[in-house]
Formats: C-alpha cells, sequence, structure tokens
C-alpha cells in the first residue's frame, strides 16, 4: 500500500469522507436505514458510511439483540467531538444493545507519546468516565482496559499471532510497538464480546469516524482469521462525519484547546471560543443582509447539527442564514447560551459522578 492511500488514526487533519468510502472499499449509508434511525445523526446525514451494518440493521427491525461497542482513547479532556460518539452509543443503548464502553488507558499510554506515564493515563480515565457517566452510559457498560479480567488478555495475545509486520506496517506505515499494542487491544475491545464468556457469536457494531478505518480493516480481517478457532461475526462499522473544530481544517483536538469545547468549559471559555470561531458571514453586515450566509462552512452551524435537539431550530437557523435574515453575532449568541445551559446541567452530574469513576478506573471495592 503506498502513502498516499495510508489514513493516519492518529493525526489531527481532517480527511476527504468521498475519497475514503471510494479508495478503502466502504459503502455510503443506506438513505432507507437512516430514515428508520430516529436519531438526529441519521435525519441530519451525519452518518455517512459502513461496512457490513446490513445484518446489525435486520436484528434492529426484527427487534432481536445485538452488541455495541465504542471506547476513549484516555488521552486527555473530552470535547463534544468525543460526545458525538457517545450519543450514537446512548442511541443503540435505547433500542436494545448489548453495551460495553472502553476507557482505554492503555492505549493512551502506549499510542500517545504525550501521556508520559500510566498513573496519567488513569488521572485522564477518572476524568473522562465521570463525563461518560454523566453523559448517561451506565456503569456496569463500562470497563477500564487496566483493570479487564485475564480471558480479555489471554485473548488479545492470541489476535498477536494473527497480525503480521508487513501487514501492520502496510496499513499503518510502521510499526511503533506502542501502537502495535494499542492497536491489538483495540482489536481485542472489539471482538471479545463474542466469545463465550461474554455474550457468544452476535451481529455487532462500532461506531467510529472515517479516519479510523484502518482499525476496522484490520479488525475484520483478524475476525476471518479467528474463524479457525472461534464461531464469532465479523464485526459491522458505520462511520459518522468528523466533527471539525472551530478553526479551518482542523478536527476538534484535545492537543489544541481552541479548536474544541470541552465538556469542562467554563462560560468564560465558551464565550471566547465561540467569538473566535469560524463562520460563514461575509465580510459586511450589508452584505449579508443581500446575500445570505455559507452556513454549509460555519462551524456554529455544525455545533448545532451535531448536537442541538430541535431540528426545525437547526433547519430554521441554516434558511435565516442563507436569507441574510441572521447575523453571524446573534447565531453566536445563541450557541452561547445553548452551550451555557448544557454545559451547566452536565457539569453538575459530572462532579456527582466523580467518586463513582474512581472506583470503575481504580477497581475500588470489587471483590
Amino acid at each position: 500500500m503506498t502513502e498516499e492511500k495510508r489514513i493516519d488514526p492518529w493525526g489531527s487533519e481532517l480527511v476527504d469522507y468521498v475519497h475514503l468510502i471510494k479508495e478503502f472499499g466502504m459503502e455510503k449509508f443506506p438513505e432507507e436505514y437512516a430514515k428508520k434511525l430516529k436519531h438526529r445523526l441519521f435525519e441530519r446525514g451525519m452518518v455517512v458510511a459502513h461496512r457490513d451494518f446490513k445484518k446489525v440493521m435486520e436484528r434492529i427491525e426484527h427487534k432481536k439483540p445485538f452488541i455495541q461497542m465504542t471506547g476513549i482513547a484516555t488521552s486527555g479532556k473530552l470535547h463534544f467531538g468525543h460526545k458525538v460518539d457517545i450519543d450514537l452509543f446512548l442511541f443503540f443503548k435505547s433500542i436494545g444493545a448489548h453495551s460495553y464502553f472502553a476507557a482505554c488507558d492503555i492505549d493512551a499510554y502506549t499510542s500517545r507519546p504525550k501521556i508520559k506515564s500510566m498513573k496519567e493515563a488513569k488521572e485522564n480515565a477518572v476524568d473522562n468516565v465521570a463525563h461518560a457517566l454523566a453523559l448517561g452510559i451506565d456503569e456496569k457498560e463500562i470497563y477500564v482496559q487496566s483493570q479487564k479480567d485475564p480471558r480479555y488478555y489471554e485473548f488479545a495475545f492470541e489476535i498477536s499471532k494473527r497480525v503480521t509486520e508487513n501487514e501492520h506496517r502496510a496499513v499503518y506505515g510502521s510499526v511503533d510497538l506502542g501502537k502495535v499494542s494499542a492497536n491489538i487491544l483495540q482489536y481485542a475491545d472489539i471482538l471479545h464480546q463474542q466469545l463465550p464468556e461474554y455474550e457468544g457469536k452476535m451481529p455487532s457494531i462500532t461506531g467510529i469516524a472515517p479516519d479510523q478505518d484502518p482499525h476496522a480493516r484490520v479488525t475484520r480481517d483478524v475476525a476471518q482469521r479467528l474463524l479457525q478457532v472461534y464461531d464469532i461475526e465479523l464485526p459491522s462499522f458505520i462511520y459518522f462525519m468528523h466533527q471539525s473544530g472551530l478553526q479551518e481544517g482542523k478536527k476538534m483536538s484535545s492537543s489544541e484547546p481552541d479548536t474544541a469545547i470541552f465538556l469542562d468549559d467554563s462560560p468564560a471559555e465558551v464565550k471566547r471560543k465561540i467569538g473566535k470561531a469560524f463562520t460563514g458571514g461575509r465580510d459586511t453586515v450589508q452584505e449579508q443582509r443581500e446575500k445570505g450566509g455559507k452556513p454549509e462552512v460555519c462551524k456554529i452551524y455544525e455545533l448545532y447539527k451535531f448536537h442541538h435537539p430541535d431540528s426545525k431550530f437547526v433547519q430554521d437557523v441554516c434558511e435565516k442564514c442563507k436569507k441574510g435574515e441572521l447575523l453571524c453575532g446573534e447565531d453566536k449568541k445563541m450557541a452561547i447560551e445553548f452551550l451555557g445551559s448544557f454545559l451547566e446541567e452536565h457539569q453538575r452530574k459530572y462532579k456527582e459522578a466523580l467518586p463513582k469513576a474512581k472506583r470503575i478506573v481504580y477497581g475500588e471495592g470489587k471483590k
């Protein structure tokens, strides 16, 4: 595989979704499925592609159980880009998924140079898990990699014999041992639920951004090889658009604080960041009144599309912007109020969840 055809799942640049779908064999997410899945991320076209989702959709339509798994590398603070993944997780939970949420502290330490110790990764995990609990994930659905049971690690070592150095280099461009070990655990995270000791054979779904597709492809290849030993389903994946940062051309990133609205941001920080956010406004008020704005490139409108619960509100903002009836200053004021209201309640729940998060991460109270 040439360098041009690789995707960097640890990178910070936005990716071309159309190119990825065509180049790497993903399928465009069917509109008929999106209409049946009653959640804003599907209704607003934020889920763009899939691998083998049909069998999961059949389980949903026939009200049969299926597995879902997602997780977060505990490498920093959570922002609204992470919330997209959790929102999708909560939706699948609401329609009957057997749900697993991984706090990936080992992954964070081994694959992120900025994380200098497991102690730091675990401290981040406490923060991340508290936010996950505050957003609505149940304690029983959360596990921490470093606290997982021995069978999980045994399975990870079984997986390690089914990925070659050449394959890893071809997909990821390197064989950095920290990232190799993190990837092995990610494959185990996605597949271990189908072992007899857990759920057994069952269709599974993991929601990811398209830049994480290298992990999806290798996981499915590994699952195919494991069929010699285990009776499992190849895992399915859906791909949601990556929420971009508040400036042009960047993801929301914990490494670049001004690109993101974090779940622990103060009202003053929210106001400052929204005030500096890139919009689709014109050079002057008069020009915007006459020509209208460009919501398709506006970071404020994008925030609404991903996170505002009222689709009519989102549509009205789009239409008024295009007609020049809504100016960027007014739009930013509404965004500050929306985010401030949400974060005030969320941060209250976060504080209440912290003691429970510490017990989960450090295994306190386990027999």
